[in-house]
């Protein structure tokens, strides 16, 4: 057999080339994407509610004037907490074992309030022993973050919750020691800064 026959019958049992051509989606796939767009735009249109904050995350900027112009202009320190300080310390106030210390049951936190303020306006960095255990981490400074008001609203929601019982802090008392600690401009060095304000 020649090699021109045996090329010939090679090429007879090649199917021919595909091609798109000018053939329509079929109706079935359209059906479907319509089907799948249609239950899309349902779901949206009805997943929007309005039920109170309390019940998830749907608040909006216009919630949170509502809410502070109905409790005369106050701060929520709860809010600020899970803004600012959630991802560390946890909801729990627990923080995270070895790396993150505890607000709950804290020295710190339970102690002078003066305390608790400098420690959140200028942060902490370096070895500092919370409950007997030591941390040796970073704690960055809210006093270019936090107003006074917004500072005390935040303290107190820390003082007073997670069992701590500590009093609450007041604005004037923020301000105080934000202009007796103005020329603090790094973090505070954990114990060895700290130890001495107790």
């Amino acid at each position: 057999m020649s090699d021109r026959s045996k090329q010939n019958q090679a090429q007879q049992r090649e199917q021919p080339e595909p091609y798109e051509g000018n053939r329509p989606v079929p109706w079935l796939v359209i059906l479907i994407v319509s089907a799948l767009f249609i239950w899309a735009v349902g779901y949206i249109w009805t997943t929007h509610q309005s039920n109170p904050p309390a019940y998830g995350d749907r608040r909006t900027a216009q919630d949170f004037k509502v809410a502070a112009a109905s409790t005369g202009g106050a701060v929520d320190g709860a809010q600020i907490y899970a803004a600012q300080c959630v991802a560390c310390h946890q909801a729990s106030g627990q923080g995270l074992p070895g790396v993150f210390p505890p607000l709950a049951g804290s020295e710190w936190v339970n102690g002078k309030a003066a305390l608790a303020i400098r420690i959140v306006l200028h942060g902490v960095t370096g070895t500092l022993t919370v409950k007997g255990t030591q941390y040796n981490g970073m704690m960055p400074m809210f006093k270019d973050k936090l107003n006074d008001a917004q500072m005390a609203a935040l303290i107190s929601h820390i003082r007073t919750n997670f069992g701590n019982s500590a009093g609450p802090v007041d604005e004037a008392t923020v301000a105080a020691e934000r202009e007796a600690t103005a020329d603090q401009a790094a973090p505070w060095n954990g114990d060895a800064d700290l130890a001495a304000m107790k």
